[in-house]
């Protein structure tokens, strides 16, 4: 069965970023959307996906998103 929420560290740890960073992220409006649940951010795996595809990008010279990795 696959796992249909990640929890802020999960996701720090798959894309090797501080849980800092998803904090400002999610302050700034930046990242994939999120569930907000008994003061936790979950992360849904879908949204997660839907996000990491928009970032994909096919040249150095494609500006995707303006994030700051921490």
């Amino acid at each position: 069965m696959e796992v249909a929420h990640l929890n802020q560290k999960q996701l720090a740890v798959r894309w090797c970023i501080s849980e800092a960073t998803l904090e400002r992220w999610r302050s700034a409006g930046i990242g994939p959307k999120f569930l907000k649940l008994c003061g936790r951010a979950l992360y849904r795996q879908a949204d997660i996906e839907a996000y990491e595809e928009s970032c994909l990008a096919t040249s150095t010279k494609t500006v995707v998103a303006q994030v700051s990795v921490s």
